[in-house]
């Protein structure tokens, strides 16, 4: 049976770990009402997803936990206006791409699919009501509040196209059309939700409230891109790829800011690793198909030896002292600053514990040659030879008295009756 805990235990579940939350009051309200708040969170299928979407669906199984009804908008149409980041033809590969990627992570952390909704932006957003809404909103926001509203998601351009002015509002109206209490995103999104939050009344719809994620920085310290591979790990790179890029990523001694392996650990593993730990003790509160039917290992990112209350243990031979148990993630930044948890030692950990969370992706894709093909589709290799075929020569033979091999007239012939151009008679030799 569920477990009953109180709407302020459940908005704590809810809110826990985010970086920032806007409106929070109304989603108090849904829940003292003893309903169950609506979410939507949305991805535009344009570069490959990286290990950074862990943050985002390791928050949905939070959500799930406290009942809230989560929508997942697979966000084609946005994909296409942003830029042309995804070609019209390629849009359509790629989203049936994120769709396998997504709910294969899904499940590898536990998540039961079967309580998410998932939706294509395409199977609402070209009907008549939602563009006209659409020209509603052109009609009253000013290319300046747009191209604000847009600056830290859509990309910025010289001589931008007017695509990218769209998107804030598209996705505003997003929260109406999938009737959605709040929206779900990482903290790049907050100047789009206070568009939402400004513009949506004007039309006559609901404000929404906003619920906001840290952004984790990729492995050279800055933004994790997915335009920028040296910055972040794909779900399915091999594991020497991972070995690979975890050795050349940025970690100073002592240093703890713009340190992506910190702030990896910090935003996923130290969180999957409590899931699991809670899972296993029976505490998915509302959600009580949490983790029957998943991919791959569930163990959390601990050691045997473990004392009761450690969430990760950073394994060291005992000759340097043996494992670290860290019960929290302020634990280990501390050990880090005061040089105690060398940089090398926390790559190691860092490394197994993602190649450990990619090996069901991995696995799955690998057994799946739909996926495969799709994947050739969404993402061709730009470097590959172009498969022309040569062109085959078909020998056309002269028309009678043309060609290289005919030989003049022969007059003497020409009197005997020979039409004009025949070929001699091979002399004998």
């Amino acid at each position: 049976m569920a477990e009953i805990i109180s709407p302020a235990e459940r908005f704590d579940l809810i809110t826990r770990r985010l970086q920032e939350v806007l409106g929070g009051e109304s989603i108090k309200a849904i829940l003292e009402q003893g309903k169950n708040p609506k979410c939507y969170w949305g991805s535009a299928p344009t570069g490959r997803p990286h290990i950074g979407y862990f943050v985002p669906l390791t928050k949905i199984a939070d959500f799930l936990r406290a009942g809230v009804e989560v929508t997942v908008l697979f966000a084609d149409i946005h994909a296409f206006l942003d830029n042309l980041k995804a070609p019209l033809e390629l849009v359509e590969h790629r989203t049936k791409y994120y769709e396998y990627i997504l709910i294969t992570v899904f499940k590898s952390l536990g998540i039961p699919t079967n309580k998410l909704r998932l939706i294509r932006g395409s199977s609402y957003q070209l009907t008549k009501e939602y563009n006209l809404d659409n020209y509603k909103l052109c009609a009253i926001v000013t290319e300046h509040d747009a191209k604000k509203a847009g600056a830290e998601v859509v990309k910025q351009v010289d001589n931008a196209l007017l695509s990218g002015l769209l998107y804030p509002g598209l996705q505003a109206l997003d929260e109406q059309y999938l009737g959605c209490d709040f929206q779900f995103g990482g903290v790049d999104q907050r100047k789009i939700f206070v568009f939402a939050e400004e513009y949506l009344p004007k039309l006559g719809y609901a404000k929404r409230a906003h619920l906001m994620n840290p952004m984790v920085p990729g492995l050279a310290g800055g933004k994790m891109s997915s335009s920028d591979p040296n910055s972040k790990i794909d779900f399915l790179d091999p594991p020497e790829v991972v070995k690979n890029k975890i050795k050349k990523a940025f970690c100073e001694e002592g240093n703890i800011t713009e340190n992506g392996l910190l702030a990896f650990a910090k935003a996923v593993l130290i969180p999957i690793s409590e899931l699991r730990i809670e899972r296993a003790k029976g505490n998915t509160v509302a959600d009580e198909q949490e983790g029957a039917v998943a991919l791959g290992e569930q163990k959390p990112f601990i050691g045997e030896d473990a004392p009761e209350g450690t969430v990760f243990t950073i394994h060291r031979d005992p000759k340097f002292g043996g494992p670290s148990h860290y019960r929290s993630y302020d634990e280990m930044e501390k050990d880090f600053a005061e040089k105690k948890l060398h940089p090398g030692d926390l790559k190691v950990a860092v490394r197994d514990a993602i190649n450990s969370l990619l090996d069901p992706i991995r696995t799955a894709f690998e057994g799946n040659e739909e996926w495969q093909k799709i994947e050739k589709l969404a993402y061709p290799d730009p470097n590959a030879k172009s498969d022309k075929k040569k062109k085959v020569k078909v020998y056309h033979p002269p028309p009678p008295g043309k060609g290289k091999n005919v030989k003049p007239a022969d007059p003497a012939a020409a009197d005997a009756g020979e039409p004009e151009g025949a070929p001699a008679e091979p002399s004998a030799s």
